[in-house]
């Protein structure tokens, strides 16, 4: 990101796919709300837990997307899914706990648990798999918790039911807390997401109005715990962070009512996945596990070379389009391979895949 913004500085036209973001702001509905309560409320503290309307309507969400009754009082409003991430990790382990993670993977998890003197353990799933972790992967780790993500981060790809619940019934099995990142739901193609609360109570479920609601700044998001472990969150969140954004939590509650904004933008980036899905081929990049969600698409390029972040920098000099490295998602494996973000607007997925056409047809 830093290189594609100096080229940019420096007068080039840089078409952004590593940005792992949309290219669409907060819904109109959410701006106003805040613009109206900015003139009507000081917006001090709220509650730890956060706004009980907004934990309400979290509620209700389980209900209109999966058919399930939530207790709000199991909904806990956080500064983001990185607070989120915080307060599970804090309230679950203890010192030298170890906690696994898919690999490749959001790498943020393993900086947090290695931050909190927690021991991340990197799980390489296989491409047959589709980059997800299966119950057999977990033998012999000796883990005190592992957490999934469905849609993932960097590979778009999902866990359906079954495979949800075995890993849920493995880990535990094993005596282990599970933790579901499901900040991409409502970023779902040709099958609908599964949240970890389908098939059991006892677990962790971590989301962000980031992604779907488009609010990546406002640093907002949620958790759903067990009903028992509320109070130990509470106590936690009170601690490390008050609250979350007053302001913010105003906005994600008039965000939730955007669905029609929202459902516009899923538009774009299903026809920019149609794209990319087509144009990547097209240009040589043919290993992929296509994406179930998210906006990603995780590109084995080991044929073409084995040094992922020297050739994104090729690319970014010679096509002018940014890619992101496999490095940081996968420390073994990720010299071999790329990720590419759709999440802007059709023209520039357009343009971007014209440029990696050249690019590669130049490049031999």
């Amino acid at each position: 990101m830093e290189a594609a913004r100096k080229a940019e500085e420096a007068g080039r036209h840089i078409i952004h796919m590593e940005v792992g973001q949309p290219g669409t702001g907060a819904p109109r509905g959410a701006i106003e709300a805040l613009k109206g309560a900015l003139d009507a409320d000081a917006l001090g503290y709220t509650v730890s837990l956060g706004l009980p309307a907004l934990r309400r309507r979290i509620a209700q969400l389980y209900g209109e997307r999966h058919n399930l009754d939530l207790n709000p009082e199991r909904v806990i409003v956080t500064s983001g899914s990185s607070g989120g991430f915080l307060l599970t990790f804090t309230a679950l382990f203890d010192t030298g706990d170890r906690v696994g993670i898919g690999a490749p993977g959001y790498p943020s998890y393993r900086q947090i648990l290695r931050a909190l003197d927690l021991v991340p353990v990197d799980i390489e799933t296989a491409v047959k798999n589709r980059y997800q972790p299966v119950p057999a992967d977990l033998a012999g780790l000796d883990l005190a918790g592992l957490m999934v993500a469905s849609p993932a981060n960097p590979t778009g790809t999902m866990l359906g039911h079954d495979a949800m619940a075995g890993l849920i019934g493995a880990t535990q099995e094993a005596g282990a807390s599970f933790i579901s990142d499901e900040i991409y739901h409502g970023l779902e193609y040709e099958a609908k997401a599964v949240t970890a609360l389908e098939i059991s109570d006892d677990v962790y479920v971590i989301n962000s109005f980031s992604k779907y609601y488009s609010m990546t700044g406002w640093r907002i998001g949620w958790m759903v715990v067990p009903e028992d472990h509320v109070r130990v969150l509470e106590r936690i969140s009170q601690n490390m962070f008050i609250c979350a954004p007053h302001a913010s939590q105003v906005a994600a509650l008039a965000a939730m009512e955007c669905d029609e904004e929202l459902q516009a933008n899923l538009r774009v980036y299903a026809e920019n996945r149609r794209l990319m899905l087509e144009g990547l081929p097209k240009a040589g990049f043919t290993r992929i596990a296509p994406p179930d969600g998210a906006f990603y698409v995780y590109a084995d390029v080991s044929d073409l070379t084995s040094d992922s972040r020297a050739f994104a920098a090729e690319i970014l000099e010679k096509a002018g389009v940014a890619v992101t490295p496999g490095l940081d998602f996968d420390p073994v494996r990720g010299a071999t391979t790329l990720r590419f973000s759709y999440a802007r607007s059709t023209a520039d997925i357009a343009e971007g895949l014209d440029r990696l056409a050249r690019f590669m047809a130049a490049r031999g």
